[in-house]
């Protein structure tokens, strides 16, 4: 895992001044790779890489990058890792003159023999890189196919001082001295509904992320850079159900439990010291079981598992995971957290996250990945289970809704909701309550106007695309809120990008992985560990166990309301299934509970009345009201209002 960036640029400028500003830009992301440092230029064309290394794969010098192929053909910037590169390395023969053991250098050597794209669809592995022909004079940028490594890119400045740029993190770009961007008003309406930016959109205008799966290719001669695709998300869901496996359910069980076994075998090769996270929940103790399986087989130690807890009983799940631990014989280590820790962490997210990003969860990712790290440099996790197997709570909730809601034309139910939010939810709270009284306790409600209001919003909803938007949105009218803000289309609401499926709960799956995964799972937990030096891995996103997930019919995944079957059954294979059957419980925090006291002076000072008419973002009034009303204790807007509050700190590192 590294951090790589670099620029070409129309200005002629000598090659130490070049190199200079590529080491300049690397620095900023040094935490990615705090073990070496490398730039390299070529003045004549006017191109620049600068990397930063953390060694997992062949430590010694020969590893260092930016490397050029054997040929000298190619010079490339590296980030992440190709798990099947020493079968790669057979595919190429004896004719290649080896000098380390990387997968970089095999990366380039296919490049030499097979080009560019050929290679890259050979790779399993999560990667990004930027490579320079020298004899084309053309740069690609590439990304994996599902996104686990970020790339950003753009041209800044004009005429003789424009320069395209690149880097893993926007810090990187930032650095270049031609770096003038304004924030994009429809980027952070983006980032209100969903409480991350989309790709290919970023926080800056004129500067996009590469989407996952994606090639680019700029040179001077031609400098619009347009990605093209050569995986497909949309693909695979499509193949995948045209397709569907044709063996029973238990086959269905033994071909998954091969392939995550082969997932993770090829995962756990490293140079360094290696564990997992384990939550106790589904997904990571699948991963830990067959990590264990396959360190038993070896003849290797224990697996190191890591788990941090917090006293907080609704978000504990510190015990379950020291149960499942035990019962796997892993080497564990636990941390519980105080709220004081957690706190502490805050004022380090703006430089976390190199872009506004509100999925709170952020802060325990952070604390785990810091505590694995004191013990190891490689850290496996389960993610990804949920989007390819149906595991959300909302598959169910919005197939429930949507074969309730159909049953009314839209028309009376957008009457409905009208008539639903004419009253406030403070309104509806002192009507109803008394009315409780009457009701068995199974059906009483607390703070029954807020869940009136929750579902009114979703009442008018016309189609299963529009509910699912509604379900995943969090202020369900930015551009009422950003000053100049108009949402650009992203796969949600454009109706090209999305996938034709079957069922309303695999459009959900579909449109998670297309974007939810990426842009917030993914993002968040490669910032959280890289912000300490730490890679992350996720067997689950093999794109061979992706393509096998979604030739899974929806009946093998989600059986009686419950999903991830199949990843359930591999697991019973391991763990009894009394340590893992219990309520889904998320990787959270109690936010609302913060917001309204250790952390309000903080939340005071950033949503004040006057700043936000000063910085001239955010139209005030609704923002200043639902901070009214989430300090009462009338509603809780704590997921709202942390994305504010997440624009503005890092608005004041900017």
């Amino acid at each position: 895992m590294c951090g790589l960036t670099g620029f070409l640029t129309v200005n002629s400028l000598e090659l130490s001044g070049l190199e200079a500003i590529a080491s300049r830009m690397a620095l900023a992301i040094e935490y990615r790779g705090p073990d070496d440092a490398g730039a390299w230029a070529d003045a004549h064309a006017g191109i620049a890489l600068g990397h930063r290394r953390l060694s997992i794969v062949d430590l010694s010098a020969a590893g260092r990058q930016p490397m050029a192929s054997g040929g000298g053909r190619y010079v490339i910037a590296f980030n992440g890792e190709i798990y099947n590169h020493l079968d790669l390395r057979k595919q190429l023969g004896n004719g290649v003159v080896w000098r380390g053991h990387s997968d970089t250098e095999t990366l380039l050597a296919g490049f030499d023999a097979w080009g560019i794209e050929a290679t890259v669809k050979k790779c399993i592995g999560m990667f990004a890189f930027a490579v320079w022909c020298r004899q084309t004079r053309t740069l690609t940028l590439g990304r994996d196919r599902l996104g686990e490594k970020p790339l950003y890119y753009g041209w800044q400045g004009a005429g003789e001082g424009a320069a395209f740029l690149f880097g893993s993190e926007l810090k990187a770009l930032k650095a270049h001295p031609a770096f003038r961007a304004p924030i994009d008003r429809g980027a952070l309406s983006l980032l209100l509904r969903h409480n991350y930016i989309p790709a290919p959109h970023s926080i800056y205008e004129g500067i996009a992320k590469l989407p996952p799966g994606c090639l680019l290719t700029v040179s001077l001669a031609d400098r619009t850079p347009r990605p093209q695709t050569y995986w497909s998300g949309k693909g695979v869901v499509e193949q995948g159900l045209a397709r569907p496996f044709a063996g029973t359910p238990a086959q269905a069980v033994d071909a998954l439990e091969a392939l995550l076994k082969s997932a993770v075998r090829q995962q756990m090769v490293a140079d360094v010291p290696l564990g997992a996270f384990l939550s106790g929940g589904v997904d990571s103790s699948t991963i830990v079981a067959l990590m264990q399986a396959v360190a038993k087989e070896q003849g290797g130690q224990p697996v190191k598992t890591f788990t941090i807890g917090f006293n907080e009983a609704g978000y504990n799940e510190a015990e379950h995971a020291k149960a499942v631990a035990r019962h796997l014989g892993t080497d564990h280590t636990e941390l519980y957290v105080s709220p004081q820790q957690a706190l502490d962490v805050i004022p380090m997210l703006p430089g976390l996250y190199c872009e506004p990003f509100a999925d709170s969860s952020q802060i325990p990712t952070f604390l785990v990945s810091q505590m694995a790290r004191q013990h190891v440099t490689v850290s496996l996790s389960g993610d990804a289970g949920d989007e390819l197997f149906g595991g959300y709570n909302r598959y169910v909730l919005g197939q429930q809704l949507w074969s309730k809601l159909q049953r009314l034309p839209v028309g009376v139910r957008r009457t409905v909701a009208g008539a639903l939010t004419g009253l406030s939810p403070a309104a509806w709270n002192r009507l109803l309550t008394p009315l409780q009284g009457l009701l068995p306790k199974s059906l009483k409600q607390a703070n029954i106007g807020d869940k009136l209001h929750k579902g009114a919003g979703v009442m008018a909803a016309a189609s299963t695309a529009e509910l699912y938007r509604l379900l995943v949105s969090h202020w369900t009218d930015p551009a009422a809120v950003v000053i100049g803000g108009t949402e650009p289309l992203t796969v949600l609401t454009d109706a090209a990008r999305q996938p034709a499926t079957d069922h309303f709960v695999h459009e959900m799956m579909a449109l998670d992985m297309l974007s939810y995964l990426p842009d917030d799972i993914l993002c968040k937990v490669d910032r959280a560990a890289m912000g300490v030096s730490l890679e992350t891995r996720v067997p689950l996103l093999d794109h061979r166990v992706v393509e096998f997930a979604w030739s899974l019919p929806l009946a093998c995944k989600l059986r009686n309301g419950v999903g991830k079957w199949p990843l359930r059954e591999v697991l019973y294979r391991h763990v009894p299934r009394e340590l893992i059957e219990r309520p889904k419980m998320g990787f959270g925090i109690p936010l609302d509970d913060w917001l309204r006291g250790p952390l309000r002076g903080w939340a005071e000072e950033l949503l004040g009345e006057q700043r936000l008419r000063q910085e001239g973002y955010f139209h005030p009034a609704a923002i200043r009201q639902k901070w009214a009303e989430h300090l009462s204790g009338q509603r809780n807007w704590a997921p709202h209002l942390w994305t504010v509050l997440m624009f503005q700190a890092w608005l004041e590192q900017a």
